[in-house]
C-alpha cells in the first residue's frame, strides 16, 4: 500500500536493458493513479535504476527511448537491494517496476523479501514482460510469482497467465491484464500520392532472430532486392543498436557488418532512432517477430511477417499464426498487402477502435 496519501507518489524502476526500461518507465506512468484525480496527490515522481551488466543502457540508447525520469542511476543488484531498504519514511516507495528478466525477478523478489522483512507497510512490486511472450512461459512465469501484479498485455496473455499458475497450483490473483504501454501515434493516413514523400517500407529487424549468418543474409539481400525492384520506394532498414551496443538480446552478427559486403541501391538505407518516429512515416512494415509489429498493427500499418524462414516457435513468427499477417517476400514483391484478422488483433490487446487502449490500463491503476 502506498506509505503516505499526502505526499508526491514515489515510483522506481529496476530494468536491465534500454528495452525493458522503456517498458517500465511508460508503464510505471500507466499504471500510477492520475495526479488530477488525486488531490491529495500533486506530482508523481519516477525513480530509475539501470541494473549494472552487458546489456545497461548507453545514453544514446536511452535518448532513443525517450523516456525521461527525476533520478536515473547505474546500480549492482546489492547497491539496489540497498537503496531499497535505505528508503523509509518520506522517501519511501509506492510502487516498484521490475522490469527484468525473469531470474531477475526471482532474484529480486528474494532480496527486497530479506530487506522488507520488518517494515510495516512497502511498495507495491509490479512486473511483467516486455512484449510478445511466445517461449518459456512456465519458467518465466513461476519466475515472476510473487509479485503483487504480473501484467499481461493483452486478454490471450492473462487467460494463459492464469492457466500456469493455477495449473501448479499457485494464487494467480496477481495477473492483471494491461497492453503494451508504449502503443500510440497517429493512425495511418494512407498510402503517399508520391507529391510529398515516397511509399516507405521499413525492415524492422531484431538482435537475435534470426541468429545465423546464413538467413540474417538472407533477409537482408531479399531487402535490398526489394528496393532494386520498386526504385520509386524509400526501403528502410531500422536497426536497433549500433555495433559495440547491447540490448535485450545479443547480436552476434549485426546487420551493419553484413551490409558493407552487399551494393544496395540509392532508395535504401540504415535508419536508427524511436520506433514511433519511423513509423509515423511506414507504409509496410516488415518484420519476423518484432514487438514493432504490434505497434504497427496498432496505428493501422499494413504489417507483413515473414514465412521465408518458415513459421518456428524458434522465430517466435508462430505467434502471429491467425493474424492474417504472414507473408512472404515473394508476395511482398507482388504487391501484396496483408491484411489483419480483426478478432487477433483484438485479443492482443493492440486494438486502437473504440477506445479499448485508453482504459486498458484502469484495471491495473485500481489495483
Amino acid at each position: 500500500m502506498p506509505a503516505s496519501a499526502t505526499k508526491a507518489l514515489r515510483v522506481a524502476v529496476l530494468a536491465d536493458s534500454d528495452t525493458r526500461w522503456k517498458w517500465g518507465a511508460l508503464t510505471a506512468s500507466r499504471i500510477s493513479p492520475d495526479p488530477a484525480e488525486s488531490p491529495e496527490d500533486t506530482e508523481i515522481r519516477l525513480d530509475g535504476y539501470l541494473l549494472r551488466g552487458r546489456a545497461t543502457p548507453t545514453p544514446r540508447q536511452l535518448r532513443e527511448v525517450g523516456v525521461t525520469a527525476d533520478s536515473l542511476r547505474e546500480v549492482t543488484a546489492v547497491e539496489f537491494l540497498r537503496a531499497m531498504g535505505d528508503a523509509t519514511g518520506e522517501d519511501s516507495y509506492d510502487v516498484l517496476v521490475l522490469a527484468l528478466v525473469g531470474g531477475g525477478v526471482q532474484a529480486m523478489l528474494h532480496g527486497l523479501g530479506r530487506v522488507w522483512q520488518d517494515r510495516a507497510d512497502r511498495p507495491v512490486v509490479v512486473t511483467g514482460y516486455v512484449g510478445v511472450v511466445y517461449e518459456k512461459l512456465a519458467d518465466g512465469l513461476l519466475l515472476r510469482h510473487g509479485a503483487d501484479v504480473v501484467l499481461a498485455n493483452s486478454r490471450q496473455d492473462a487467460e494463459r497467465f492464469r492457466a500456469v499458475y493455477e495449473g501448479v497450483g499457485a494464487d494467480a490473483s496477481a495477473v492483471t491484464e494491461v497492453a503494451l504501454p508504449f502503443l500510440g501515434g497517429a493512425a495511418y493516413a494512407g498510402e503517399p500520392d508520391g507529391a510529398d514523400r515516397p511509399y516507405t517500407v521499413v525492415f524492422a529487424a531484431q538482435p537475435s532472430v534470426p541468429d545465423n549468418r546464413r538467413d540474417r543474409t538472407y533477409l537482408l539481400e531479399r531487402l535490398i532486392r526489394h528496393a532494386r525492384r520498386h526504385p520509386e520506394r524509400e526501403v528502410v532498414l531500422k536497426l536497433r543498436s549500433k555495433p559495440g551496443e547491447h540490448t535485450t538480446h545479443i547480436e552476434e552478427l549485426p546487420y551493419q557488418k553484413l551490409v558493407q559486403r552487399a551494393d544496395p541501391p540509392p532508395n535504401f538505407r540504415l535508419v536508427y532512432g524511436h520506433m514511433g518516429e519511423v513509423l509515423d512515416r511506414t507504409d509496410l512494415l516488415v518484420t519476423v517477430s518484432s514487438t514493432a509489429a504490434l505497434e504497427s498493427l496498432h496505428r493501422r500499418i499494413p504489417t507483413a511477417v515473414l514465412t521465408d524462414l518458415g513459421v518456428r516457435e524458434a522465430l517466435g513468427n508462430h505467434h502471429f499464426v491467425g493474424s492474417g499477417c504472414l507473408a512472404s517476400w515473394d508476395q511482398l514483391d507482388q504487391g501484396h498487402r496483408p491484411v489483419p484478422d480483426t478478432e487477433w488483433v483484438a485479443r492482443q490487446g493492440v486494438a486502437a477502435e473504440g477506445g479499448a487502449y485508453e482504459t486498458a490500463f484502469d484495471r491495473a491503476r485500481d489495483r
